[in-house]
């Protein structure tokens, strides 16, 4: 049985690797080199910076529940910023009602994000974060709308938002 799971398991991965490479891809072109210079806290500092639940995320890259966050419904004009290090990460131009439980956008402002593969749930994801501080905002998919037909999944908590 266990054998049958580790097969299992290892096909998944080499069906999911291409669609996780084609995003990988594609969430790296909004990754382009922005002199941005790095934000660089001690654990403790992080820990006398954030509350427990944001740690967790930012630091611990973890995920807050879905439909937890009050930026979900977020309508305002403004920005939203990295809750760790203040970083503009997306305008409210950007964002959509995915129907996830998570803020969604469609893009990022170009040069404050960096992306990297996840294999946390056994196949690949594109986990991206913050390029100031690396602070784990949420994850990258190829389900959004136009005209990226991108799904930028963030985590409320790991975000600021700042009417303008």
């Amino acid at each position: 049985m266990e054998r049958n799971m580790k097969r299992r398991t290892f096909l998944q991965s080499l069906i999911c690797l291409p669609i996780a490479l084609t995003v990988q891809r594609q969430a790296s072109a909004q990754s382009a080199s922005v002199n941005i210079e790095p934000f660089v806290l001690t654990e403790q500092e992080w820990r006398q910076r954030l509350t427990p639940e944001q740690f967790y995320i930012l630091r611990e890259e973890g995920t807050e529940r879905a439909f937890s966050s009050a930026l979900n419904d977020e309508k305002r004009k403004g920005i939203f910023h990295c809750a760790g290090c203040g970083l503009e990460l997306f305008s409210s131009e950007m964002k959509y009602d995915s129907g996830t439980g998570w803020p969604s956008f469609f893009t990022v402002i170009e040069g404050h994000i960096e992306t990297q593969l996840d294999f946390k749930l056994i196949y690949p994801r594109t986990e991206y974060h913050c390029a100031r501080c690396g602070g784990h905002q949420g994850h990258v998919f190829n389900d959004g709308p136009k005209p990226t037909g991108q799904r930028w999944c963030n985590n409320g908590l790991a975000l600021k938002f700042v009417a303008s």
